[in-house]
C-alpha cells in the first residue's frame, strides 16, 4: 500500500530486514530527513544482532516493542491509521512495519539541514540580544521558553494547509493575555482554508480584520526579545514553521513607532529619540503636500524672502509643482525598490548614487526645480526613521492622495486628508483592540508610556506597562 502511495517519489526509501526468528520488517523514511546513525545504532542493531535485553521472553509484535520501550529514541508511537502514518513519514519520522501486523511504529529520528541562529538583518540591535528566529518552529519556541521560564507560557499547535500541513503555534502567557483575544486568534486560525502555507504572510492575510487598510494590523518580528516582551504585555504570538518572521497581535499605532532600543537605553535619551521619531513620521507624510499647498494657494504664509527664492528657482521649470513632486516621488520610490532588489553589496550604493545623480541632472536640465528635490528627498529620508520597516509603507502610500488633495484645495485639502486618516484609525480595531489606544479611547494610566519612556523603578512592576516594557 505504501509503495503505491509513494510511487514516483524517489526520495522515499524502503528498506527490508529479516530479524532473528524470521520476521520481516520494512523501514520507510524520507531520504535526507532521517538521522541514519541513531536509526542504525539504537534501532536496527538491537533488532538484527539480538541486542535486546535478556529475560524478556518472546517479542511478538512491534506494538509490544513500543510498549516495552526497547529502542533508545526520544520519540516513538504506535499508529494504525494509514493517513496518519503517511503524514508522519513525510514530516521526517521513520516508520517500521512488520508482516502480519496492522500497526506501524513511528520513530522520531528526524535530522535535516537548517540555518543556525544568527543576527537579524531586518531589525538592527544597538544593544540587547543579537539572536533572531530561524525557519524551524521548534527552535523558535525553545528560544521563547529560554527567555520566559514559566509554565504559564502556553504553546498551542495547529496544522494549516491542505498540501503543506504547516505547523502553526500560537503562544501566550495565561493570566496576562486577554482570554477573548486568545480565543479569537485560535478560531481564526482554525477557519483558514488554504492549499499551502509557505510563510507567515499567508496566516497574516487570512486572519487580519480588514484587507483595505494601509496600516499594518500585526507586528512582524524576527527577534525573540521583542516577541517575549510583547507576550509579557498580554499579546499573542503566532509562529509558523518555515519562516523566521513571527506575528504578534494585536498591534496598535504606537507599536509601529517604538523601537526595542527605547527600552535598552537610558530613559532621557530614549524619550528624546521617541519624540524625534514622532516628529519625523508626521514630517514624512505631510511635508510634500504642505509645500504644494503653501506655494500654490497660500504664498502669504511663507516668508517673503523664502517665497522669492522658491519662485526664482522654479521660473525655468516647465511643469507645475504637483507634477514635479509626483515625478520625483515616483523616481525616489523606484530607486528605493531597486536598492532592495539588487545584491546587498551594491544595492545601497546604486540607490544613493542614483538619487544624487538623477536629482542633480534633473535640476541642471531645468526639468525639476531645486526646492522640489529638497522636499522629496527630505520626506523620503524621514520615513527611514520609522523603526518598523512595514510601518513606513502607509506613510509613503498616503503621501500621494494628500498631494492630490493639496493640489486641488490647498491646506483645506490637507486638513480633509488628515481628518479622513484619523477617522479610519479610530475605526480600526484589530482583534477588538482600538488601533489608537491608549490615546483614544483615553487610558490615562497607559498614556505615559506613549509620551515618554519612564525609568523602570518609577513604574510599578505589577502594572502591565511597568512589568513588561514593549520592545
Amino acid at each position: 500500500m505504501f509503495r503505491q502511495q509513494f510511487q514516483n517519489c524517489s526520495d522515499i526509501q524502503f528498506r527490508e530486514f529479516t530479524i532473528k526468528g524470521g520476521s520481516k520488517l520494512l523501514l520507510v523514511f524520507v531520504d535526507g530527513m532521517m538521522d541514519t546513525e541513531v536509526m542504525t545504532t539504537n534501532v536496527l542493531k538491537p533488532l538484527l544482532y539480538d541486542g535486546l535485553p535478556e529475560g524478556l521472553g518472546t517479542i511478538d509484535s512491534i506494538g509490544q516493542m513500543c510498549e516495552l520501550g526497547l529502542f533508545a529514541v526520544m520519540q516513538y508511537q504506535k499508529l494504525t491509521d494509514s493517513g496518519e502514518i503517511v503524514d508522519a513519514i513525510l514530516k521526517g519520522n521513520a516508520a517500521v512495519l512488520a508482516d502480519g501486523e496492522s500497526c506501524a511504529m513511528l520513530l522520531g529520528c528526524t535530522k535535516f539541514e537548517k540555518r543556525s541562529v544568527e543576527e537579524s538583518n531586518n531589525e538592527a540591535a544597538l544593544r540587547g540580544s543579537r539572536e533572531s528566529f530561524t525557519e524551524l518552529v521548534r527552535t523558535n519556541t525553545t528560544m521563547l521558553r529560554r527567555i520566559i521560564t514559566t509554565p504559564d507560557l502556553k504553546m498551542e499547535s495547529f496544522q494549516v494547509g491542505r498540501l503543506t500541513k504547516t505547523e502553526v503555534v500560537i503562544s501566550y502567557i495565561e493570566g496576562i493575555a486577554a482570554a477573548h483575544v486568545v480565543t479569537e486568534v485560535r478560531s481564526r486560525i482554525e477557519r483558514i482554508k488554504l492549499d499551502g502555507v509557505l510563510e507567515s504572510s499567508y496566516i497574516e492575510e487570512s486572519i487580519e480584520d480588514t484587507h483595505y487598510s494601509p496600516f499594518p494590523q500585526m507586528i512582524i518580528s524576527e527577534r525573540p526579545d521583542v516577541v517575549s516582551s510583547s507576550l509579557m504585555q498580554g499579546k499573542v504570538a503566532i509562529l509558523v514553521n518555515g519562516t523566521p518572521d513571527v506575528i504578534v497581535v494585536p498591534m496598535t499605532f504606537w507599536d509601529g513607532l517604538q523601537a526595542p532600543d527605547d527600552f535598552y537605553e537610558r530613559f532621557l535619551f530614549a524619550s528624546l529619540n521617541r519624540w524625534i521619531r514622532y516628529v519625523f513620521a508626521i514630517f514624512s507624510i505631510l511635508f510634500p503636500s504642505i509645500y504644494v499647498a503653501l506655494t500654490n494657494y497660500h504664498p502669504e504664509m511663507v516668508p517673503p524672502k523664502l517665497m522669492l527664492s522658491i519662485t526664482g528657482l522654479r521660473e525655468a521649470s516647465p511643469f507645475p509643482t504637483i507634477i514635479e513632486i509626483f515625478l520625483m516621488e515616483i523616481m525616489f520610490e523606484g530607486l528605493r525598490e531597486a536598492g532592495i532588489r539588487l545584491p546587498q553589496q551594491i544595492g545601497p550604493l546604486v540607490s544613493i548614487v542614483g538619487a544624487l545623480v538623477i536629482g542633480e541632472a534633473a535640476v541642471r536640465a531645468g526639468i525639476i526645480s531645486a526646492p522640489i528635490v529638497i522636499v522629496v528627498s527630505t520626506a523620503g529620508i524621514s520615513s527611514f526613521v520609522i523603526p518598523r520597516y512595514r510601518f513606513s509603507f502607509p506613510l509613503r502610500l498616503l503621501r500621494f492622495p494628500l498631494l492630490i488633495l493639496s493640489a486641488l484645495f490647498g491646506l483645506f485639502g490637507v486638513a480633509l486628508g488628515i481628518i479622513a486618516m484619523l477617522i479610519h484609525l479610530i475605526q480600526l480595531k484589530p482583534f477588538g483592540t482600538p488601533y489608537l489606544t491608549p490615546v483614544t479611547p483615553l487610558v490615562a494610566s497607559k498614556l505615559k508610556d506613549i509620551v515618554l519612556r519612564w525609568p523602570r523603578k518609577l513604574v510599578s512592576s505589577n502594572s502591565p506597562e511597568g512589568g513588561s516594557d514593549q520592545a
